[in-house]
């Protein structure tokens, strides 16, 4: 009865520990699907998304987040342009949706005759580049600024211009920082 009680104690440890194994082994499998798949990782490089975003942070991009939905007001987004450094990936903050009229006056941004009353930033903005005639977007352009808007290469600037649905890499999903802080986009 003694040696029964005993295999028995040994089966149910060994139990634990292969559970407890396998457990982990999904967890990696699940890691790995999410960033291979459905993430894109990519690295910050400058300050033009400063609050948010710092020199060297790493973060994860939602390459399906605008498979169903198109870009909001103030999504963060990744993406490319077309042209020399089409393999660069730029990180910016949408503010003028497609058949919007873009405008930026005086310092602010004006949305179809109107200004931008709840943007996220209250900086000046000191150059208006191309918006400082008013911009008026295709059904499947944005017009994207960075949080740093005086020291940002952005839609206000020819080298970027509007962002085409099209090169649209996704959505910021999660700041990975080397300051080990992890950080979610809303």
């Amino acid at each position: 009865m003694v040696a029964f009680r005993r295999r028995y104690h040994e089966n149910k440890q060994l139990l634990f520990v292969c559970k407890y194994i396998v457990d982990v082994i999904m967890v990696i499998v699940a890691a790995y699907v999410l960033v291979s798949f459905i993430a894109y990782r990519d690295t910050n490089v400058g300050n033009s998304m400063n609050s948010i975003l710092k020199d060297g942070d790493t973060v994860l991009v939602n390459r399906y987040a605008y498979s169903l939905a198109n870009p909001k007001r103030y999504d963060v987004i990744a993406f490319s342009v077309d042209g020399v450094n089409s393999s660069k990936i730029y990180i910016k903050r949408v503010i003028g949706l497609p058949g919007e009229t873009v405008l930026i006056k005086d310092g602010k941004v004006y949305i179809n005759g109107e200004e931008l009353e709840d943007d996220v930033v209250d900086t000046e903005i000191l150059t208006a580049g191309l918006a400082s005639t008013s911009i008026t977007l295709d059904k499947d352009e944005y017009f994207v600024l960075g949080d740093n808007r005086n020291n940002s290469e952005d839609s206000r600037f020819s080298s970027i211009g509007t962002v085409k649905e099209d090169n649209i890499v996704g959505k910021v999903w999660f700041i990975l920082s080397p300051v080990k802080r992890i950080k979610f986009v809303s």
